[in-house]
């Protein structure tokens, strides 16, 4: 029993003499209580009904002969114990590290931006100047980094995830979870070397994601772990112990063949081919050296951007399912770990360019709604990519080549050659639309993230009896069935807005790790 409890004890019912296990049959409720103490002989046992409460100083319920367990149920409900505040919680101690270079940034992008008033102002300053500038300027980077990761908070609540920055002006994020469509942790070089990582989080309505950087790798993916548990409706007190939910693994692409497919892709040639001609032409041209340098260098960055850039990003990749969707992890030098999440999945693209069609090979790219995941699978064979689409599009089958109708052949006449390209399936799940002579590009949009149908017609087009139906989606992409009859399209415009509305009517409720 407890302080607060004692004050609903009586004293005088366990006082010497009284008899608790006799008590005569209960008073008449019309008969009103005397005001005076019961009379003498009277039984201390027949105690009439409360009607007033108990006095609040009452003897210690440890006193000689008060038996606890013979108290009445109290007439007035204890006090509600408030609601416990989040605990705030700092992100890892090697952040102002990162956040210390802020003021050396600000001095480095004001040289390049004025290159000629930086190259004055160094070389006006000695020895000492520059001596007594670098010691005042490294305690300064220090002391903001430590102070901005300071003041620097986040915590969970039940609903949402608040995050509280700012040195001077102060700023709270309030992140609710059921709007969270990803949540990724990725590692920097520096960071896998330091055991920290970054923690990205995808919302709905937001143009950019916002991020806790940086954390203990283990601690990331236990604050991961919790949000996507309270995202799914966990009662709070157990979603920090559900931990990361098991995954099991797909596939993974082979360094080897994820090379040998950004060789064989047209861009990697292309842009490759002008850092070699356009160059030399431009020294045949003008002879000048910083000409040709100017020129070469961008080309050649682009050829390994789209080459050796590529391979660095996609190297390693690896797909597993989960409860919470398809996790990805890739990456040589910043290992990057991405979620797609169930039913966030607005278009999938499967591209095939020129040169991997004799080894069978396609790509896999997305549109998620408010995520900046676009890739689900760099290279593989397109049986494996097929039963990997039916996983984030579950009852969707992918048309084969044959079963896509092409345009009419009078579409030649507004596309000479590339309107064999285009192609159009509708099945029961999805709305399929090819695109693309060299680089095919089939967009399979389910029903039920179509948010709205359009029919346009040019001026040439109304001439042919032709028309384009347009789909958007819930990502603000577009899937295009183009130079279509202009009879098919006006049943096809009718026919998809009907589609649409009884897809997103059967659709399941899009909730993670459901």
């Amino acid at each position: 029993m407890t302080p607060d409890d004692s004050a609903e004890y009586d004293p005088t019912l366990d006082a010497p003499g009284a008899r608790g296990t006799a008590h005569p049959d209960p008073p008449d409720p019309h008969t009103p209580h005397p005001a005076t103490p019961n009379p003498p002989g009277a039984r201390g046992t027949a105690r009439p009904a409360t009607t007033h409460p108990h006095p609040t100083t009452d003897p210690s319920p440890d006193a000689p002969g008060a038996r606890g367990t013979a108290r009445p149920a109290p007439t007035h409900p204890h006090p509600t114990t408030p609601t416990q505040a989040p605990t705030e919680r700092r992100l890892h101690p090697i952040t102002p590290l990162r956040r210390a270079w802020a003021p050396i940034a600000v001095l480095v992008g004001w040289a390049v931006h004025d290159p000629d008033q930086a190259q004055q102002q160094l070389t006006r300053l000695t020895t000492t100047t520059l001596l007594i500038g670098l010691a005042v300027l490294i305690p300064a980077a220090s002391l903001y980094g430590f102070l901005t990761w300071w003041y620097t908070h986040y915590a969970v609540t039940d609903t949402e995830l608040r995050i509280r920055t700012g040195l001077l002006f102060r700023r709270t994020a309030h992140i609710r979870l059921e709007r969270v469509q990803a949540i990724d942790v990725t590692q920097p070089l520096l960071a896998r070397i330091a055991g920290v990582a970054k923690l990205k989080l995808d919302v709905i309505g937001t143009g950019k994601k916002d991020e806790l950087a940086f954390l203990g790798a283990a601690e990331a993916r236990a604050l991961r772990a919790e949000l996507l548990a309270r995202a799914a409706g966990l009662a709070p007190e157990t979603a920090h112990e559900v931990g990361e939910a098991p995954a099991r693994q797909l596939l993974r692409v082979p360094p080897g063949v994820l090379a040998v497919a950004l060789l064989l892709t047209g861009a990697t040639w292309g842009t490759a081919l002008a850092a070699l001609v356009v160059p030399t032409l431009l020294w045949l041209a003008t002879h000048n050296l910083w000409t040709v340098l100017a020129t070469a260098l961008p080309l050649l960055g682009a050829a390994g951007a789209n080459s050796a850039g590529r391979f660095v990003g996609e190297y390693d990749w690896a797909v597993a399912e989960s409860p919470d969707g398809l996790r990805i992890d890739h990456g040589l030098l910043d290992r990057t770990h991405e979620t797609v999440p169930p039913g966030r999945v607005q278009t999938v693209r499967i591209v095939e360019p020129l040169l991997w069609r004799r080894r069978g090979w396609v790509r896999v790219e997305l549109d998620v709604a408010g995520s900046s995941n676009s890739v689900l699978l760099p290279v593989a064979p397109r049986e494996t990519a097929e039963s990997l689409v039916a996983r984030v599009l579950p009852g969707v089958s992918v048309p084969a080549p044959a079963s896509l109708a092409g345009p009419p052949r009078r579409a030649g006449r507004c596309r000479p050659l590339w309107w064999r390209g285009y192609g159009l399936a509708v099945t029961d799940a999805v709305f399929a639309a090819r695109y693309g002579l060299l680089r095919r590009s089939l967009a399979l949009v389910p029903h039920a993230k179509v948010q709205s149908v359009r029919r346009t017609q040019g001026p040439w087009q109304r001439a042919l009896r032709l028309a384009d139906v347009h789909v958007d989606t819930g990502a603000d992409k577009t899937v295009t069935a183009r130079l279509r009859d202009a009879d098919e399209a006006a049943h096809l415009l009718d026919a998809q807005a009907e589609r649409s509305r009884t897809g997103r009517r059967d659709a399941p409720p899009d909730r993670w790790m459901t």
